[in-house]
């Protein structure tokens, strides 16, 4: 929390400042993402966050099958050479 004091009041007024921790619009919370199976089965367990190929960092809890696959990550994974997943 920061402080600051007003001029010609003598008070204090305090403003909580939080980072901003979004990884983008929004977006990416209405997708399906590209993530190594291994790490995402290990994340489901231990709830360490993953990070896809778009780069959205989460800690995957839903369906995948239940939203349509990110463009960016399809895009992504798309263009890796084949056995590169």
């Amino acid at each position: 929390m920061s402080t600051e004091v007003l001029p010609d009041s003598g008070t204090r007024v305090g403003e909580e400042v939080r980072p901003d921790l979004s990884h983008g619009d929004g977006d990416h919370d209405r997708f399906a993402h590209y993530v190594d199976k291994k790490k995402v089965t290990d994340a489901m367990v231990t709830g360490t966050p993953v990070t896809a190929l778009c780069g959205k960092v989460w800690v995957p809890s839903r369906d995948p099958k239940r939203y349509p696959i990110c463009p960016e990550c399809k895009e992504i994974y798309e263009s890796l050479p084949q056995g590169e997943e």
